[in-house]
């Protein structure tokens, strides 16, 4: 039935070419933003996913430039710790030396006390940007590496704590640890020397601190050979009616028997003489035996002040000190490398997680253009059929007129 008042076929028409035109402008958009979800009205789900991983991405550009300055900074520190283990080998160079007595005693300490300044100066300007981590001014310090994201779309940031060294020569102050019964000690007091001969030599080194009391965090050391025993005194060790002095001697002594050093017999009677160890090589090669002080809060290389090497015994007693600090800068350079090394590592790892995200995130929302091209091409065929097929039904009622002549 044809009617001139309801057209059918141009309703359908109508219809159909809405529809293509609807869909044609969805692809041009496409084509221009080069998104085939461009806001949250076209895919909810997807734009509102796309959009919190976007804001993780952005947030690791910031993690990978914290990993850049931290590892920068590490980097630093290293190099500085291995330069002045090379200086401590060039110092125990004159020190090794100095053992010999046809020697100029005078100009080896002055080249001892040039490579300790440099040593000073290398510490000293080890920083990146305002920040130290071998000086001891910086006990540890956070390197932002990660930020991290639960089940639940809670975010907590991760970080990797580098721990600072502290190798300043600073902070030394002489005492008279050492008293004058057995050993031979330094002019101050601070550091002793045994020589014990085989099968059977004995000596004593006595813990004195009526002079110069000691205080919590004050450390001796005792070097045997290339083993070294220390005792730290703690706020317990101190105070009235403590003796002191007993207290550092039992404690080096636990600590040199638990060395477990063959033929060393260590022997110690507070009733008889506090404070007094007695050392006994029941060996078959000589042995020596070294005491050093270090004060509370001072550096790790604090001991190069009171190297001295202008005297038969204090070169000796140096040999031993030049010893421990070459180790001390040692595991602070590999404690670094590490540390950087896993710095370097996570940081990679961030770039290539972030270069993940990022391919998820067009996965989701980015057109296929290929795809979207060949849609378009299509469209707009239907758009002009659809603008034909309209036209043509537009004209039906008009045949209608053919009907009444």
């Amino acid at each position: 039935m044809s009617s001139i008042l309801t057209n059918n076929g141009a309703m359908v028409a109508l219809q159909t070419l809405k529809s293509v035109n609807s869909s044609l402008s969805e692809t041009q958009g496409q084509i221009s933003t080069g998104k085939k979800v461009a806001d949250s009205k076209q895919n909810a789900a997807v734009w509102a996913i796309s959009k919190t991983m976007e804001s993780d991405v952005n947030g690791f550009k910031s993690v990978k430039e914290s990993l850049s300055l931290g590892e920068s900074t590490v980097a630093v520190a290293r190099q500085a710790t291995e330069t002045v283990t090379d200086l401590l080998g060039q110092m125990k160079e004159r020190i090794v030396a100095s053992q010999g007595d046809n020697v100029d005693r005078t100009k080896l300490q002055a080249e001892v006390t040039e490579l300790r300044d440099q040593i000073s100066s290398v510490v000293g300007a080890a920083q990146f940007n305002g920040l130290n981590l071998v000086d001891g001014s910086t006990a540890s310090t956070d390197v932002l590496s990660s930020l991290d994201r639960d089940s639940s779309g809670a975010v907590s940031a991760s970080s990797i704590t580098v721990t600072g060294a502290n190798l300043s020569t600073g902070g030394y102050t002489a005492k008279d640890v050492f008293g004058s019964s057995g050993g031979t000690p330094s002019t101050d007091g601070d550091t002793v020397v045994l020589s014990l001969d085989q099968g059977g030599g004995s000596d004593q080194i006595t813990i004195d601190d009526s002079g110069a009391a000691l205080v919590a965090g004050d450390k001796v050391e005792i070097r045997l050979g290339d083993q070294t025993a220390s005792f730290t005194v703690s706020a317990d060790d101190v105070g009235a009616g403590i003796n002191t002095s007993e207290m550092v001697a039992s404690g080096l002594k636990n600590a040199i028997d638990n060395l477990g050093i063959a033929d060393l017999q260590v022997d110690y009677d507070p009733g008889a003489a506090a404070g007094q160890l007695t050392f006994t090589n029941n060996g078959t090669a000589d042995l020596t035996v070294t005491g050093q002080f270090q004060n509370a809060g001072s550096g790790d290389l604090a001991e190069l002040a009171a190297i001295d090497v202008s005297t038969s015994a204090g070169a000796t007693a140096a040999l031993g000190s030049i010893e421990s600090l070459i180790t001390e800068t040692i595991d602070a350079a590999a404690a670094f490398g590490t540390v950087e090394s896993r710095i370097s590592t996570q940081s990679d790892f961030v770039g290539k997680l972030s270069d993940s995200l990022t391919s998820g995130i067009g996965g989701m929302v980015d057109a296929d253009m290929e795809e979207t091209s060949a849609r378009l091409q299509a469209l707009q065929v239907q758009q002009q059929l659809a603008t034909q097929s309209l036209s043509i039904a537009n004209q039906a009622p008009q045949q209608l007129l053919s009907l009444f002549r």
